[in-house]
C-alpha cells in the first residue's frame, strides 16, 4: 500500500456565513431597522472551517461537500483554495443554490438561521473511495444537515476505510429536526474511532440527563469520546476512563467555528501520536484561539501558537459513575 499523502479528509458542509455582530442582534420585526456592530461575508459550515483549521495548523487536508454553481459557491472554493485546502472532490451542482448561513453573534453566544440548499445534496456517491484511501484519518461533520442524503451508505463507507488502517472521527452538531437516537445514525455514530460532541449535543444523542451518564451511554460501543464543554474545557471519554482537560480562560470576541477549530486540533495531536488527553489541550487551546477574531476562521492558530497554549492545560480525573 503506498504511503497516504494526506492527513485528513473531511465530509460535510460547505457555505458562506453571513456573521452579524453586536451586543444586540435581535431582529426587530415590525420593519423596523437596527443597527449592528458589523456584518461580513466568511467561511463557513463545520467542515469547511474544520478543514481550514487543520490545514493552519500544517495538516494536508482536503473537503468532500456540495456548492451550487452560483456566486457564494466560487467564494467557498476560492477561500478555501487559498488556504490550502484540496476542493477537487467539492461537488458543484447546476441546479441547486450554495447553502447559506446567517450567524447573529454576541460574543459568548449566537444564533444561526440555515437555508441548506446544495448542502443537502451531498451522497455517499460523491465520496471518492480513492481519495479516503490516500488520508491518515476521516472527519464528517454537520451529520444532521446531510442526513436524508448522506446517512444511507455512510456508515459501510467509514467501515471501508477503518478495515484499511484510516481512523474516523464525527461531530453530529445540532439537529434542528430532532432525530437524535435515528437508527440510520446509530449506524454511523458505531464507525467513529472518536466522537466529538459537545455537551448540550452528547446528552440528546444518549438520552442522559448529565454528561457523566452521557459519556457512559456514547463510550458503550467502544468509541472514544470528547466532549466540548466550552470555558470548561473537555471531557474525554472510554469505557474504562475519565479526564477533564481545562485551559485558563478567555474572553472571546466570537466563538462561530471554535468548535471546529478543536475539532481539527485534536486530530491534528492524535496523528502526531499524543494521548487524548494531551490531544484535548490541543484542540482547546485552537478552540480557544479561534474566538480572538469574529468567524470561524479569521483566527484559526498556527501549530506553535496551539501547541503553547496547550502546555498551560490541566488534566483532572473524573469518576466513571
Amino acid at each position: 500500500m503506498s504511503k497516504p499523502d494526506l492527513d485528513l479528509v473531511v465530509i460535510g458542509d460547505c457555505n458562506p456565513d453571513v456573521l452579524v455582530l453586536g451586543a444586540d442582534v435581535t431582529p426587530a420585526f415590525g420593519q423596523q431597522e437596527k443597527l449592528v456592530d458589523a456584518i461580513s461575508l466568511v467561511i463557513g459550515g463545520s467542515a469547511s472551517i474544520t478543514a481550514v483549521a487543520a490545514a493552519r495548523l500544517g495538516l494536508r487536508v482536503a473537503l468532500i461537500a456540495a456548492v451550487g454553481a452560483d456566486p457564494a459557491g466560487t467564494f467557498m472554493l476560492d477561500q478555501l483554495a487559498r488556504e490550502g485546502v484540496d476542493v477537487s472532490a467539492v461537488a458543484i451542482r447546476d441546479d441547486l443554490p450554495t447553502a447559506m448561513t446567517v450567524v447573529l453573534s454576541r460574543g459568548g453566544d449566537r444564533a444561526i438561521l440555515t437555508a441548506l440548499g446544495a448542502l443537502a445534496s451531498l451522497t455517499p456517491a460523491d465520496i471518492p473511495p480513492a481519495l479516503l484511501a490516500r488520508s491518515r484519518h476521516v472527519h464528517v461533520s454537520a451529520l444532521f444537515l446531510l442526513a436524508d442524503s448522506l446517512w444511507p451508505g455512510l456508515a459501510a463507507a467509514l467501515a471501508g476505510v477503518r478495515a484499511a488502517g484510516v481512523t474516523t472521527s464525527l461531530d453530529t452538531n445540532w439537529d434542528p429536526a430532532q432525530r437524535w437516537r435515528d437508527e440510520r445514525l446509530s449506524a454511523v455514530l458505531a464507525q467513529a474511532d472518536v466522537l466529538l460532541p459537545n455537551e448540550a449535543e452528547a446528552l440528546a444523542l444518549s438520552g442522559a440527563a448529565t454528561a457523566g451518564a452521557a459519556a457512559a451511554a456514547l463510550t458503550a460501543t467502544g468509541a472514544r469520546l470528547v466532549m466540548k464543554l466550552g470555558e470548561k474545557g473537555a471531557l474525554c471519554a472510554d469505557q474504562s476512563s475519565r479526564q477533564l482537560v481545562s485551559l485558563p480562560p478567555v474572553t472571546p470576541v466570537d466563538t462561530t467555528g471554535a468548535g471546529d477549530c478543536f475539532n481539527a486540533a485534536l486530530i491534528a495531536g492524535l496523528l502526531q501520536g499524543l494521548s487524548l488527553p494531551r490531544a484535548a489541550a490541543l484542540g482547546c487551546a485552537a478552540g480557544a484561539l479561534s474566538t480572538r477574531l469574529p468567524g470561524g476562521t479569521a483566527s484559526a492558530p498556527d501549530l506553535p501558537s496551539a501547541t503553547a497554549l496547550a502546555m498551560l492545560a490541566s488534566f483532572s480525573g473524573v469518576p466513571s459513575t
